[in-house]
């Protein structure tokens, strides 16, 4: 690869209501409000939001279009090409079930599979957040 070193920065969600994600966003899963920020040509209103090292850039955009009822579904949602959801590790899914559901968090699913745990979750525009188990890299322990 040429030497070429890189590391993940962000993912993009687009979202209803930007105050009300960065809430969810904040009391859901931990994420702070890094900065604020306009993008005239989208146009868009967009927050950059943290969990230490992990960074969500979420954009409002006047007039956009809600989420697909067949995009909130993991198993339905890869049967269209694109982006499907963001991944977080975490070292026990099951313990983080439970609290993320303590917060309200809106279950998708949570399984033991052959190739290992995971869970998904929905953010309040129905964008799909995944969870699975394993060690958290160091430098990017993001936490409830």
């Amino acid at each position: 690869m040429g030497g070429f070193r890189y590391g993940f920065h962000h993912g993009g969600v687009s979202v209803p209501d930007l105050d009300a994600a960065v809430e969810w966003y904040g009391r859901v899963l931990g994420f702070a409000l890094e900065r604020r920020f306009e993008i005239p040509t989208i146009p868009a209103q967009v927050a950059m939001i943290a969990n230490g090292d992990l960074r969500i850039e979420l954009f409002e955009v006047p007039g956009a279009a809600p989420l697909p009822d067949e995009r909130r579904v993991p198993d339905r949602d890869v049967h269209t090409h694109g982006v499907k959801h963001v991944a977080f590790v975490a070292p026990d899914v099951p313990a983080l079930v439970e609290e993320l559901k303590a917060r309200g968090a809106d279950l998708v699913w949570l399984k033991v599979m052959p190739h290992g745990t995971a869970c998904f979750i929905r953010d309040l525009a129905g964008n799909l957040i995944e969870f699975v188990q394993g060690p958290v890299p160091a430098g990017e322990a993001g936490s409830l």
